[in-house]
């Protein structure tokens, strides 16, 4: 098993064998103290043909291209239709 797996919702597949998936976290406020929510957004590179609002996991690679460095090992929710 990887060292690293984050997961994260599909918001784009539009491109052949990658998609964009967007990663949420929260993290708190250093001032205020509340909890803020922050979204990353990954290139990935996808064998599984994860579509649209799938809840993927990524898991780090090499370098695939300029912006590609995570790989989706696996689709753990489907989106509803």
């Amino acid at each position: 098993m990887a060292k690293v797996e984050i997961f994260g919702r599909v918001v784009s597949n539009k491109m052949t064998k990658s998609v964009i998936v967007a990663v949420e976290r929260q993290v708190r406020d250093g001032l205020y103290g509340k909890q803020r929510r922050l979204t990353s957004r990954f290139m990935a590179h996808d064998e599984h043909e994860a579509q649209v609002g799938d809840r993927v996991a990524l898991v780090p690679s090499r370098p695939l291209s300029a912006r590609k460095r995570w790989v989706v090992t696996r689709v753990v929710d489907k989106a509803r239709a």
